[in-house]
């Protein structure tokens, strides 16, 4: 074994997990693995840790490195393992200095404080190892402090890569045959306020469809809708290569939650975006993020929330239940359990579950262009709605096939 990377959590970190594979292969270590771990959840931390000593079971010789958000924000907790050799914090994992550098000359521990950062460099990245749709980090860090998140603490401050670099890593991409990239940070919609002239997301979209017209798809991750600017809408509107699928920072439903996440909001904000951008792309398709057992929610307030991914017209749900975050506001507030989170984060995946198989109905008869990823045989239409074809395709290429049905897992094509 040479380099191996083991990535938990968000798009972006199989961005970044790319970029620190590749380092560390040029640089010709041996014996390793890399955990570029998630900290958004108590949950993630603590997959992290059996993961570690799985691996380290399973391979004794091995070297075990830990990077990413949950070795920036709870170095402890990783120093405290005996199966862990080093520890990379966020500000380092990306440079490629920190690679070909002799890990037996530093301590164990190698955390920076991530507050004075200002600028995020675009790692050029040529291919994805296993994926058949490619990821460009445009954006990091936040500045916002929701009371639940501890993601600015390991992240930084929010800093954004100029357009023409992303431009010029977008067309690299292309030319490399991928067919479809995605947009990735960790605050996404608040790219280029760090920039000079402060351009918003929709300029960076627009660009991009402009001087990448070979391109055949572009998509983007996760957004705060509440800084939706009018150039991502009229690139809505507009530009049928961006894809009709957008995932939504929503967290609750109910606007008293919604006010003690410190979130910039209200249920109406979110019903009337969704109700928009329909109007302006009427096959959109939403999901969205929610947290299940935040602190002081009562039966009433959760049963809104199911309420709102109705009100909202939501495809998929993507659910949390509410873990504490040592440090955050939210953890210092009124408790409800783990228990009561756990049962709420189960009815509204239930409620997600029901909604999923009623957007994978309205599909059946209808044409839609696949993305072919795995073995040539599934795919994700331009919904990102998971797709079995009845005969075999090329993998990376985009296949024009019809609906004829579903199951649980997803849509299956004639």
């Amino acid at each position: 074994m040479s380099v191996e990377v083991v990535t938990f959590g968000c798009r972006l970190n199989i961005t970044e997990s790319e970029t620190i594979r590749r380092h560390a292969e040029a640089a010709r270590l041996t014996n390793t693995i890399i955990v570029n771990s998630c900290a958004v959840t108590g949950e993630a931390v603590r997959q992290a840790r059996q993961q570690i000593r799985r691996m380290k079971r399973e391979r004794p010789e091995a070297n075990i490195i830990v990077t990413g958000c949950a070795a920036q924000t709870e170095s402890e907790t990783f120093a405290a393992m005996p199966e862990v050799a080093h520890i990379i914090g966020n500000a380092r994992k990306l440079e490629a200095a920190t690679w070909t550098s002799s890990f037996g000359a530093f301590e164990k521990v190698q955390i920076d404080d991530l507050d004075s950062v200002r600028e995020t460099a675009l790692h050029l990245v040529d291919g994805f190892e296993g994926h058949t749709r490619a990821f460009v980090q445009v954006q990091n860090g936040c500045d916002h402090r929701c009371t639940f998140c501890i993601i600015p603490y390991g992240r930084g401050p929010s800093r954004s890569v100029g357009a023409g670099e992303i431009v010029t890593q977008i067309r690299k991409l292309t030319e490399r045959g991928y067919r479809e990239v995605v947009l990735t940070g960790v605050d996404l919609t608040s790219w280029g306020n760090d920039l000079p002239g402060a351009p918003k997301l929709g300029n960076l979209i627009r660009q991009i469809l402009k001087h990448v017209p070979e391109l055949p798809r572009l998509r983007i991750s996760s957004i705060d809708s509440i800084e939706v600017d009018e150039d991502f809408l009229r690139a809505l509107a507009e530009e049928e290569r961006l894809m009709p699928h957008l995932h939504l920072s929503l967290q609750a439903g109910d606007d008293l939650i919604l006010k003690r996440m410190k979130r910039r909001h209200l249920t109406h904000d979110a019903i009337r975006f969704t109700q928009e951008a329909r109007r302006l792309r009427p096959d959109i398709v939403f999901g969205a993020d929610f947290i299940a057992g935040f602190p002081t929610e009562t039966d009433a307030h959760f049963e809104n929330t199911l309420q709102h991914a109705e009100d909202c017209g939501l495809a998929f749900l993507h659910v949390f239940p509410f873990s504490p975050r040592k440090g955050t506001p939210a953890a210092r507030m009124p408790q409800l359990g783990r228990e009561i989170a756990k049962e709420r984060a189960s009815r509204l995946r239930a409620k997600g579950n029901e909604l999923l198989r009623r957007h994978f109905a309205n599909e059946i008869g209808k044409s839609r262009s696949v993305l072919v990823e795995s073995s040539g045989t599934e795919g994700r239409s331009e919904h990102f709605l998971p797709v079995r074809f009845a005969r075999v395709f090329a993998r990376g290429t985009i296949a024009e096939v019809r609906i004829a049905g579903h199951d649980a897992k997803g849509l299956l094509a004639a």
